[in-house]
Parts: structure tokens; C-alpha cells; sequence
């Protein structure tokens, strides 16, 4: 172990304690216990934020069977997941009928963030929008959404948004454009988002939505029904 390497691991760590205070005989010794307590700092973050993602179970895209979908792009996906989409505010807008994996695959992208320590909230359109309207104090709700690091709405399009939702869903998107990214999984193309929302809404989440934003559309079998079928 460098001095280097302890002097970082102190400067980290927010310890006090300057390097040339410490005997140069003790440096191995202390730089083991601080790295060793930097590593369950890190799984205690990330515990925690896991637990306020929303994510009920976790998914990474490892686990994520393409063979079972040939007509599911994989380089497509992988190409957002290796690019700075956290970084550079990327927002992904996941299409396809239910059972295809679209909510696998925001989900895992939510606990890559997590695993490199950021906020995240995988939550459905419905219940995002519901947990907003019950809330003491709506506005700060819509806030706290507004400045997650990486939010997932997923469902969107499996109800019919009031005028509320909408109003709700275009502020949470809007506030985040160009500075957070968004990701968002939907049964619908975007040219059948008048069907859940006005003409005037659905154009103007889409325009936030595609500025800086890729659209991914999943075609093939329901993995859930297939399984369900072999079940029988």
C-alpha cells in the first residue's frame, strides 16, 4: 500500500488525521481497516437506495434472455447502456406489447445506477401520479421526481390519463428535460398516445421525451405467457 493510496483512502473517508501524523510501520495496517470500511459504506448506499428505488425485485441485464426474442435488439440496448446516458441526461423510450421485457430492462438500468451510488425510482405511470395527488404537499411530490437522478416510469399506456395525470406526468418530465435522464416503458407507439392523453399532452411529453432520447421498440413473444403456457 502507497502513501498514495492512504492518503486517499483518508481524504475519502473525510478523515481528519493529515498522512504524516500517522507512523509510516501502521500505514498497511490502516489502510486495510479504511479500504475494508469504504466497501460496506458502498453496499450500505447501495442497500439504501435500493431500497427507496421502488424496485421490488432486482433484474440486471445479465439475466435477460435474448435468445428467447431474436427481433429484440441487443446492440441497440447495450449501445445506451455503454454510452454516458446518466451523465449526458439520456432519456429511453422502451415500446412493445406487454411480456417482452421492457420493464426488465428499465429496472436493471435503474440498479446500474444504484450500483454506481445514484438515486433512482422505478415506479408505474399510475402509481406515480396517484402517490402525487394523495400527497400533503403535491407540489414538493413532484419535485422530489423531478430531481431523482435516474427515474423509470413504467406502464405507460396500460390506463387512461385524466387531465390531472397528464398535467402531473408533463411537469415530472418536463422539469427533468435536458438535465435528468427518463426512462419509460409504454404498450403504445407514440402515434397512439392521443388514445391516453390529449393531442396537445401527447406531443408535448413526446417532444421532451425525444429531445436527446432514443426510442426502442420490442417485437416478438410474451415471455410471461409463453412460460405460462408450459406451465399447463
Amino acid at each position: 500500500m502507497t502513501k498514495q493510496n492512504l492518503e486517499t483512502l483518508l481524504t475519502e473517508l473525510g478523515c481528519r488525521t493529515p498522512l504524516r501524523e500517522i507512523p509510516s510501520d501502521r500505514h498497511n495496517i490502516i489502510a486495510e481497516f479504511l479500504g475494508t470500511e469504504m466497501e460496506y459504506r458502498r453496499q450500505h448506499k447501495i442497500k439504501r437506495l435500493l431500497r427507496a428505488s421502488g424496485i421490488k425485485q432486482v433484474k440486471t441485464l445479465s439475466q435477460f434472455d435474448w435468445h428467447f426474442n431474436p427481433k429484440i435488439s441487443k446492440e441497440d440496448v447495450m449501445s445506451f447502456v455503454h454510452s454516458p446516458w446518466i451523465d449526458s441526461a439520456a432519456n429511453l423510450l422502451l415500446i412493445g406489447d406487454t411480456g417482452l421485457g421492457k420493464s426488465h430492462i428499465g429496472s436493471a438500468l435503474c440498479y446500474e445506477a444504484i450500483l454506481q451510488g445514484h438515486s433512482t425510482a422505478f415506479i408505474t405511470a399510475f402509481d406515480l401520479t396517484s402517490k402525487i395527488q394523495k400527497a400533503l404537499n403535491p407540489t414538493a411530490k413532484i419535485d422530489y421526481y423531478s430531481r431523482i437522478k435516474v427515474l423509470c416510469i413504467d406502464e405507460l399506456g396500460y390506463t387512461y390519463h385524466k387531465k390531472e395525470d397528464t398535467d402531473i406526468l408533463f411537469q415530472v418530465i418536463s422539469k427533468r428535460s435536458e438535465i435528468l435522464p427518463t426512462l419509460v416503458s409504454t404498450n403504445l407507439s407514440p402515434k397512439d398516445w392521443g388514445s391516453i392523453f390529449t393531442g396537445a399532452a401527447a406531443s408535448a411529453i413526446l417532444d421532451r421525451l425525444s429531445f436527446n432520447g432514443r426510442f426502442l421498440t420490442f417485437e416478438g413473444r410474451s415471455y410471461r405467457l409463453s412460460r405460462k403456457q408450459k406451465l399447463k
